[in-house]
């Protein structure tokens, strides 16, 4: 079942209110990004995060599964993503915690 516009739509106005959110759809799901650098997925209308340190700390009782047929990395649901004072911890210290995106080599 793909994401639904109105489901993406309302994680990202969530997640926008605590900065710089933005999204790439990949399937008819999506690479969710905070200041340019991959945090999870939204997928099935479910929002999946990376199951960095801060994630797991932050969010111990949250479920896990993995966000799409195929994946290899078991990630962490978010339910409470209206949670402005918890999605900023989460996502400024996952920042800190997320390499940083690899350069793309220039054609020619």
């Amino acid at each position: 079942m793909a994401t639904t516009k109105e489901f993406h739509d309302y994680v990202v106005g969530n997640l926008q209110r605590v900065g710089d959110v933005t999204t790439r759809k990949m399937m008819g799901e999506y690479c969710v990004y905070f200041q340019g650098k991959l945090i999870g997925d939204i997928c099935d209308n479910c929002l999946f995060l990376k199951p960095t340190e801060t994630v797991l700390r932050l969010l111990p009782e949250a479920d896990r599964d993995y966000p799409y047929e195929g994946s290899k990395t078991q990630m962490v649901i978010v339910e409470d993503v209206e949670n402005e004072a918890l999605m900023a911890e989460i996502l400024q210290e996952m920042y800190k915690e997320l390499p940083e995106p690899k350069k793309k080599a220039k054609k020619g």
